[in-house]
């Protein structure tokens, strides 16, 4: 159950194989976890993010925080607004007119795309509802294929776009299930896969559980059958490198907010294979019209000959700039191999910590590296509690229904002292019953 995205496909964190997790003793302790941040190339990235002070943030999957590189490119922008005003569009640096399509060309490598095949554009929901919108052809075969564990949104549009299409979403939808309740057999998927089905789209990392899917047996599945395939990449981009391109991916969506530190609510991004370029969007907007003929103002529309031409409205440049600056970040990092090797690493040790401090709780995540996205799954019967008594103490974690603490240690500002840290506060809100001063759950955000 792998992505074959990843840059070592072994799971072996070469790069942090020195990094000794356990003192002479044999024991896990917090001098050994900070022996291994010294020896961390990356440790340096931390200084560049502005962080809740005095927490452990762990919980950059579903919001990364503010960086100083995201700060500064959104302080350019307003100044930009103010001094420039219209002329923005054209005069600004860079030129606010081309600004979908010049970050798609930089985040082109961390999904291992060309420049032209990547563009950022509306959110992740509004894009998937524009390619499988665009993309689902009953007469290439009727049933969509899904599984029984992605995140609602997926669904929600999915079915939403059956409907625009004639169909029944119950009778078209095909829904891989989960044999445990935590994970997707590949197996069970590639056996959904028939000449029935005219598309499957599947997220790349289930967002409780974890657990990353092999792209590439699962494209190749689908074009066997004459099918397109699709992948939602919301919780492996800036956490897991992709080869979209390589593998032949039709289309894929994503966020920017988790481990790509955008903000909140930052514009989405997309991908479509070149094989595709000239079809019409399913959301034709203005802004996918093509470039040069954009202003001729046409009542007829000319889709943009790249993955531009899902661009829907105008880009919104304040909610693009920060991923602009974001992305210094990355690359600086020497891009999201570096990214993915060292939470291999992180998450490696807060899987042997739980094993060591935690045997009341499971893991709920995969524990080959290959097949493990970018947090970890701590299950428990009181997750939910627990969850709560954690952030009371400073530790940001989140809950998933039912019995899940996600705790993702994000490789660009999240340390091994963190993490033994975090799972020490874990163990004492275990041994003093903490949890037990917070309400059961009875519904909403957490």
């Amino acid at each position: 159950m792998t992505d074959s995205g990843d840059s070592d496909e072994s799971g072996d964190p070469d790069g942090l194989d020195d990094l000794d997790d356990l003192d002479e003793s044999g024991e896990f302790t917090v001098d050994a976890a900070r022996e291994m941040d010294a020896a961390d190339p990356l440790s340096d990235l931390r200084d560049r993010f502005l962080l809740p002070e005095g927490e452990l943030y762990l919980d950059g999957n579903s919001l990364g925080p503010l960086s100083v590189d995201a700060a500064a490119a959104l302080d350019r922008v307003v100044d930009e607004w103010r001094d420039l005003a219209i002329r923005g569009w054209t005069d600004a640096d860079p030129e606010w007119f081309s600004y979908g399509e010049r970050l798609g060309d930089r985040l082109a490598p961390l999904v291992g795309a060309t420049p032209e095949e990547v563009v950022v554009a509306n959110s992740t929901t509004v894009n998937i509802h524009a390619l499988v919108g665009t993309f689902y052809d009953p007469d290439r075969g009727e049933k969509v294929v899904v599984d029984s564990l992605d995140f609602p949104t997926d669904h929600y549009a999915v079915r939403a776009q059956l409907r625009a299409a004639g169909r029944d979403p119950d009778e078209a939808l095909r829904v891989v299930e989960s044999r445990d309740g935590r994970t997707i057999e590949t197996e069970d998927v590639l056996a959904a896969i028939d000449d029935d089905v005219g598309m499957v789209f599947l997220p790349s990392v289930l967002y409780r559980s974890g657990q990353l899917f092999d792209i590439e047996a699962i494209t190749e599945a689908a074009h066997e059958a004459g099918a397109l395939a699709g992948f939602d990449l919301a919780h492996s981009v800036g956490a897991v490198p992709h080869r979209l391109s390589e593998v032949g991916a039709d289309f894929a969506v994503w966020c920017h907010y988790k481990y790509l530190n955008a903000g909140p609510g930052a514009i989405a991004g997309l991908y479509v294979n070149e094989r595709h370029f000239g079809v019409t969007p399913a959301l034709a907007g203005w802004w996918g019209n093509d470039k040069e003929t954009q202003f001729d103002m046409a009542m007829t529309y000319e889709p943009a000959q790249s993955a531009g031409a899902f661009q829907s409205g105008t880009v919104p440049v304040l909610s693009a700039a920060p991923l602009d600056g974001a992305l210094d970040i990355v690359e600086n990092a020497g891009g999201v191999e570096a990214l993915r090797e060292k939470s291999l690493a992180l998450t490696d040790y807060l899987i042997d910590l739980v094993d060591e401090r935690l045997p009341e709780c499971e893991v709920g995540t995969p524990r080959d590296p290959a097949a493990r996205g970018g947090h970890v799954a701590v299950e428990h019967p009181e997750a939910y509690r627990i969850s709560l008594a954690l952030k009371e103490r400073g530790v940001v974690v989140d809950f998933r229904q039912p019995n899940v603490v996600r705790m993702a240690p994000a490789p660009a500002y999240v340390g091994f002292e963190d993490v033994y840290r975090a799972v020490e506060h874990f163990r004492e809100i275990l041994d003093e019953d903490e949890y037990e001063a917070f309400e059961k759950q009875s519904g909403g955000v957490t």
